[in-house]
């Protein structure tokens, strides 16, 4: 029997803390030997105002079974990404499942981000959110359970989402990003630009801005080419044994994007998708709530080129 999980099914199971935990073992665990076969990302353009991509296989080690996921991308449209994930017997190739791959797909980019953040970005900082849409949204809800926040502030193209938005989290509206990178150390940036949003000059020093979306060589965002000197910086996941030591996160020596006493401030910080390939794994398998399938990764792409003068990231987590 093929299991029909759509989005509401999946949200009625996907809980933050749980899907946290299982997407920080999958970066703990990330072992780019672990699986025999590459995976593969397929995309083209189309004669349309959106573009199709098929990720193949996804695979995870101990998991008798891989996924074959599909997605449209129309940029204008409500939802964005629309697609699905088909979960196939690794025995007979029979379809055991077919997931809403935009739902899945928001839960472990905005997560992964979250995760990310937490680690590298310094504690109590206020968050901005450039874009109010389902990306950002979990990445502010994976936010606030691993750690505790500052004000938040939130700008989109659309006042009514930016203020649905900011209802929902306590926040308040900016009319700008560049209001929002001014205002904030921490940025969160997930939107469909291809211009950049933000110059240099716009950034306090010491910020740090997370993007967690798949990116195009030459394409814009909060550290587009005009983002001038902005550097791109990851860190490997941590040890488990600093893992364990420091709850979750690893000794950072002070906060990130900060000099220490007696020094000036550390260079703005960009954090961009580069990691973990079987992130999409760690929320269909057995610790992720999947309505008890054991699903295999939602895809296997390989982390982008970025600008020619931002450097790709290590270790952070991928959209």
């Amino acid at each position: 029997m093929t299991l029909l999980l759509t989005r509401g099914d999946l949200e009625t199971v996907l809980e933050p803390e749980t899907c946290l935990d299982a997407l920080r073992d999958g970066f703990l665990n990330a072992d780019a030997d672990s699986v025999s076969i590459a995976g593969q990302r397929v995309r083209t353009d189309l004669p349309f105002p959106g573009t199709a991509t098929a990720l193949i296989p996804g695979l995870l080690p101990g998991i008798p079974a891989y996924t074959v996921k599909v997605n449209a991308k129309f940029p204008a449209a409500r939802p964005a990404l629309r697609g699905v994930i088909c979960l196939h017997s690794g025995t007979d190739g029979a379809l055991l499942a077919l997931m809403d791959s935009a739902t899945v797909t928001a839960w472990r980019t905005g997560l992964a981000a979250a995760l990310g953040t937490h680690l590298l970005a310094g504690a109590g900082e206020a968050v901005g959110v450039i874009g109010a849409g389902a990306q950002a949204e979990l990445m502010v809800r994976g936010l606030g359970v691993l750690r505790p926040r500052g004000a938040l502030v939130v700008h989109d193209t659309s006042a009514d989402r930016a203020a649905q938005f900011a209802a929902r989290h306590g926040g308040r509206v900016l009319s700008s990003a560049a209001e929002i990178a001014v205002a904030c150390d921490l940025v969160l940036s997930a939107t469909w630009s291809r211009e950049p949003l933000l110059s240099l000059a716009d950034t306090r020093p010491g910020a740090a801005l997370h993007e967690p979306r798949r990116r195009r060589a030459g394409q814009g965002g909060a550290g587009g080419r005009s983002a001038g000197r902005v550097r791109a910086r990851g860190r490997r996941p941590p040890a488990r044994r600093e893992h364990g030591r420091a709850g979750g996160r690893p000794d950072r020596g002070g906060d990130p994007g900060r000099g220490g006493a007696g020094r000036p401030p550390r260079p703005r910080e960009r954090h961009g998708p580069h990691g973990l390939r079987t992130r999409g794994a760690a929320l269909a398998g057995p610790r992720g709530r999947l309505g008890g399938v054991r699903a295999g990764p939602s895809g296997g792409d390989r982390a982008p080129g970025g600008p020619a003068d931002v450097r790709p990231l290590t270790g952070c987590p991928r959209s």
